[in-house]
């Protein structure tokens, strides 16, 4: 096998010596990270610039040579409210009942999502029968399409579904889940927590595993209750994962958008209706296609996400650190 390699290892060696030669072995490193920068410098940094442009344009037209230049004023426009809390006193109306419903949304998705998590990965973290099998069971949701998880939860939710069949056979009347706003939204939360849930799970459980066990040890030889040892030895214990879980679960709440808006379609009305489904309406779907506007928006939510991150990297560089 080496007297095959070996010479055309030696051809291959001829371009990169001579590369090496002019540019340096310092400069040389470039030469390998030059495809990956290209490509990333094209779909990540370029459209960055663009979306930044197209906020500060308007109009309807989709070449920017073509659009005005109009400054701040998708910013203003976004921002022009009597009282952020009543969006029908807002210009944008649609663009604060979004806002609201993602802040809502993500304030109860987030809490049961890590709640339900960290109860799941507590329970398949003990010596209980099947445990492998249990574990398989909750983290499937989270390989399926977000698409298929809507169309099934659809399906089973639907005015003829599997729910209100079950209802009906037992003598109760259907219920139209997916016409009333508030079971609606209730719906989309749960249909979100049941999707990731395994996810998180898994990280909390990685984190209960890498707890030293004869720590555990030592508060059962000092006779400590299962509630002492969970609130003064796991939970300090488990706080760093707990807190990854927390930013990510956030970060992910506010970027909900295809499998609710495959679920509902943002309705009834705009009862779930995500800021991430007002970009693409504002943008895409609508008409006129306000690109501006959508770009405005679009960036306004990066910040609330940097923002977020910011903060997590923040606290685990005190908890490094400290």
């Amino acid at each position: 096998m080496y007297t095959i390699v070996a010479p055309v290892m030696r051809i291959v060696e001829i371009p990169f010596a001579f590369v090496q030669s002019r540019l340096g072995i310092p400069r040389l490193a470039w030469l390998f990270l030059a495809p990956n920068l290209i490509l990333f410098g094209v779909f990540a940094f370029l459209p960055i610039i663009l979306n930044f442009l197209y906020a500060l344009t308007g109009g309807d037209q989709v070449l920017l040579g073509a659009r005005p230049f109009v400054g701040a004023a998708n910013f203003q426009s976004l921002a022009n409210c009597e009282n952020v809390f009543d969006p029908n006193s807002c210009e944008r109306d649609l663009f604060w009942r979004a806002i609201w419903n993602s802040v809502l949304f993500v304030v109860l998705q987030v809490g049961l999502m890590v709640g339900f998590s960290l109860l799941t990965a507590l329970v398949l973290n003990r010596d209980i029968r099947a445990r492998g099998f249990f574990r398989g069971v909750f983290f499937f949701p989270v390989l399926l399409s977000p698409v298929v998880v809507a169309l099934i939860w659809k399906w089973i939710l639907q005015r003829n579904g599997v729910l209100n069949a079950g209802l009906e056979a037992m003598g109760y009347m259907p219920v139209l889940w997916l016409l009333d706003r508030q079971w609606a939204f209730a719906w989309s939360v749960f249909l979100s927590v049941w999707a990731h849930m395994g996810f998180y799970t898994l990280i909390l459980l990685a984190g209960l595993q890498a707890i030293p066990g004869d720590v555990y040890e030592a508060a059962l030889m000092d006779r400590a209750s299962p509630w002492r040892t969970f609130r003064k030895i796991t939970l300090p214990l488990l706080a760093p994962t707990m807190l990854v879980v927390l930013v990510l679960a956030l970060i992910k709440g506010v970027q909900t958008f295809d499998e609710v808006y495959a679920f509902t379609g943002g309705g009834p009305g705009s009862a779930t209706t995500f800021i991430i489904q007002y970009i693409y309406q504002t943008g895409f779907s609508g008409a006129p296609r306000l690109f501006g506007l959508a770009a405005a928006a679009s960036i306004l939510l990066a910040l609330v996400l940097a923002v977020l991150t910011g903060v997590q990297l923040w606290v685990n560089r005190r908890n490094v650190d400290g």
